[in-house]
């Protein structure tokens, strides 16, 4: 087994990436946002084996391990990766073991990433792969997991990574331990990281059936000729908040990880603010109490991080949130008030209006009621339809 990875690890890791994730090599074709979980499961002497849904193909893949909110070091004891066949199966003849350096296993330090050594495997674009891995028994009191995948994700006791199939698994929907695929970069490889809360991390939308908003792009980029080699990295997080925590770290926060350190990362695409905004209807602690100046701010703040690495902006237009559990009339004339910045201050390379595309048209809008999940906030399929299309490609050309 590999000596435990220091903390500083994955800063290194991070650092580089952020310096060259153009000339890597390789570009992301799937990632989440890491976030801290407390005791919610057991994952130690267990197999999970976790279902990710490709944008980009290739004929390789790599994939990105993470201990960022571990408090103790983690041994991922086997990892294997293959082609999904739907539920906990695998396609006869994919299974690929994955290793770390040449060796089977790793220790990661609380704190570290890696990522696995390249497998030969050939993933094709908005193919399923499922991702294998053991943890033996050890102390884990706080795990690294994306909490809502909508996704179907299994677990079995002891070490099956190999198995076809795992009969008896229980079942998930989050993600753990995992927060990226790789695949090799063509000359014309690039990637869109859209950043976000549950809106993007597609809430309410259909489980297993990848309608996500960024789903839709990335299957609108495959079919046009030119942008096949075009990404889509869906960084969004459930409950997640522009200037405080909430829901795992604030964007602000995150950023440098989620966005800077990407591979291939070209463009991206950002719809953020309505948690802080609805968090203003109780105020249940005073750093709730924001303005939408300070809004703008930092969405500007995140606009130049991302233009000092070369990175195109969109700014996306807040959708409809009239009749949300927590809407209010001065959320609403907050909301109303960002998202005339984000269309006319000149901030940002280009406007994705989100408003228009899901709203009634109505002043104030709400959400077209086809569009609608039901809670007046979330988008369903439908609507998340409606935002995907509503991306003009040319963006990205």
């Amino acid at each position: 087994m590999f000596k435990s990875l220091l903390q500083g690890f994955s800063v290194l890791v991070l650092s580089t990436a952020v310096a060259g994730s153009a000339q890597s090599g390789w570009v992301g074709t799937w990632a989440a946002s890491a976030m801290p979980n407390q005791g919610a499961k057991s994952l130690t002497n267990a197999t999970e084996r976790e279902i990710v849904h490709l944008s980009q193909g290739g004929d390789k893949v790599r994939v990105r391990f993470t201990n960022e909110y571990g408090t103790e070091p983690l041994t991922i004891e086997e990892a294997h990766v293959a082609l999904s066949a739907g539920g906990a199966a695998i396609q006869p003849g994919t299974d690929r073991k994955l290793t770390f350096g040449g060796a089977a296993s790793i220790q990661l330090a609380p704190g570290a990433v890696v990522t696995s050594d390249p497998v030969a495997l050939t993933a094709p674009a908005l193919s399923n792969l499922a991702i294998s891995l053991f943890v033996p028994v050890q102390p884990m009191h706080t795990a690294t997991y994306h909490a809502l995948a909508v996704q179907t994700n299994y677990s079995v006791p002891g070490n099956q990574t190999a198995a076809e199939t795992l009969s008896e698994a229980s079942k998930s929907s989050s993600w753990y331990l995992i927060s990226g695929v790789d695949v090799p970069a063509t000359a014309d490889a690039r990637a869109i990281v859209t950043f976000g809360d549950s809106i993007t991390d597609g809430a309410r939308s259909t489980n297993d059936a990848n309608r996500r908003w960024p789903n839709v792009l990335a299957e609108r980029l495959q079919q046009t000729k030119g942008l096949e080699h075009v990404s889509v990295l869906d960084e969004g997080i459930s409950g997640n908040r522009v200037l405080n925590e909430g829901a795992g770290p604030s964007a602000l926060a995150r950023f440098d990880r989620d966005v800077l350190a990407q591979d291939g990362v070209k463009y991206l695409i950002i719809l953020e603010s309505i948690n802080d905004i609805g968090h203003t209807l109780h105020l249940s602690a005073p750093e709730d109490e924001i303005t939408a100046d300070q809004l703008k701010f930092a969405l500007s703040q995140m606009v130049e991080r991302a233009h000092a690495h070369g990175i195109k902006v969109y700014g996306a237009t807040l959708t409809p949130y009239v009749g949300a559990g927590y809407s209010s009339g001065k959320g609403e004339q907050m909301r109303a008030a960002v998202n005339q910045w984000i269309r006319t201050s000149g901030v940002f390379d280009a406007v994705i209006d989100f408003e228009k595309a899901t709203g009634d048209g109505q002043t104030p809008p709400h959400f077209n009621p086809a569009y609608d999940s039901g809670d007046h906030l979330h988008p369903g399929d439908a609507g998340y339809k409606a935002m995907g299309e509503a991306i003009d490609l040319n963006l990205f050309k």
